[in-house]
């Protein structure tokens, strides 16, 4: 898991979780898509969880990726006598990851609530009923989190590894 394969020099594991938050944000429409226009309200539950899934497999081969390599500062500055980045441009980078961290860690939290009363709280297969108020607000948050996550994520990266 060392060289990434976007062309920077990054991890592989940086550059599936680039990817990653580039096709979240288009699967989450796709899902919204589904539910607001087809009313297909199995399909969309099943694109959530997939999604859900696949991000949380993502994540830990990423979190498992950044302890190999001794963590994310290491994988930017690979060589510490000649380091890519030092100073003020290490500490906006810094700044970027904290931003990021606030939604990358919220997101989770939000989404996992969301799927969870929606397993619990909506017929199989699933239609509207008394949680469906409260589910598409908790939606709406995850996908206003998600997007942050993911838009601060890039942001990093560019920072990181592409300015």
């Amino acid at each position: 898991m060392n060289a990434g394969f976007l062309g920077f020099d990054s991890s592989l594991m940086l550059d599936v979780v680039v990817c990653a938050l580039v096709l979240v944000v288009p699967v989450v429409i796709y899902s919204l898509y589904l539910v607001k226009v087809r009313r297909n309200y199995a399909q969309h539950a099943f694109v959530q969880t997939a999604l859900s899934v696949v991000l949380l497999l993502v994540v830990a081969a990423f979190e498992i990726d950044m302890r190999m390599h001794g963590g994310w500062e290491k994988i930017i500055n690979k060589d510490p006598a000649a380091p890519r980045l030092a100073g003020e441009a290490l500490e906006q980078v810094r700044t970027m990851l904290w931003i990021h961290l606030v939604f990358a860690i919220t997101t989770p939290i939000l989404w996992v609530t969301t799927l969870v009363l929606a397993w619990k709280r909506f017929s199989n297969p699933p239609q509207p009923g008394e949680h469906s108020h409260g589910h598409k607000k908790l939606g709406w948050l995850s996908t206003l989190d998600l997007v942050l996550t993911s838009l601060t994520g890039l942001g990093f990266y560019y920072m990181a590894f592409v300015r």
